[in-house]
């Protein structure tokens, strides 16, 4: 299984500091976001990974070369300045992921879930890992009927938040054309409404590296007793 790693986001609450640097290189616990994602995936037993990027996309690429020192082997798919969206740099990246289902992570967040997890969930159209709504994000974004997921205002229990992480087959993309500017909620809203997204409740650590601030309460839990391999 295949996986693509979104870091082509501009990161625009966290400047300053995306100024000068690409989001997933930002440090916490005395790594790059995306390096604690890259050994994490390697230590599942991973080895191809695709990553977009937009904003200082070349930094990316010498940051992290071709992979051969993580265990991988890393390719990128460029993007257009101001970028293409989720679902637009998915459906750009797929001569590259390929005919098989992969797996989806923002490379803005840090979370504890077990990657290998995804290889059992490839038979799905879309598969998503939900988390307890954080502060910033109090209405979340979905509910879970059993495996199926559900709009938030479906009244079917306590809303969770999307967590970054998917599994998704290629056909979920289908109708995106290649270099599209498009969100991922249009097709998931479809998808749902068709009863076929499945998901589950992490109740693990996730934190979304949106702010400053937030960022350096990852940092400060990082380096002290938490960490993010499984």
């Amino acid at each position: 299984m295949k996986v693509f790693i979104l870091a082509a986001g501009r990161g625009i609450r966290l400047r300053p500091l995306t100024d000068t640097l690409p989001k997933p290189l930002l440090t916490a616990g005395g790594k790059p976001l995306i390096v604690w994602h890259l050994e994490r995936l390697a230590a599942c037993g991973f080895k191809d990974i695709v990553i977009n990027h937009a904003h200082l996309g070349q930094m990316i690429e010498a940051a992290l070369g071709d992979g051969r020192r993580f265990g991988l082997v890393i390719r990128y798919s460029p993007e257009p300045p101001g970028a293409l969206e989720t679902a637009g740099g998915i459906a750009r990246a797929l001569p590259l992921l390929g005919d098989e289902p992969f797996l989806v992570v923002n490379g803005d967040i840090s979370c504890d879930w077990d990657f290998s997890r995804a290889r059992a969930l490839a038979g799905r159209d879309a598969h998503l890992v939900l988390v307890d709504n954080p502060r910033e994000h109090a209405d979340g974004d979905f509910c879970l009927a059993g495996e199926t997921v559900r709009y938030a205002s479906s009244n079917l229990g306590p809303t969770l938040t999307y967590a970054g992480i998917g599994v998704f087959s290629p056909r979920f993309f289908a109708a995106v054309p290649s270099g599209a500017v498009m969100k991922m909620r249009p097709l998931l809203d479809a998808a749902i409404a068709q009863g076929v997204v499945t998901g589950e409740h992490h109740q693990g650590q996730w934190v979304d590296v949106g702010t400053p601030e937030r960022l350096a309460e990852l940092d400060q839990e990082l380096s002290t007793h938490v960490s993010p391999h499984p």
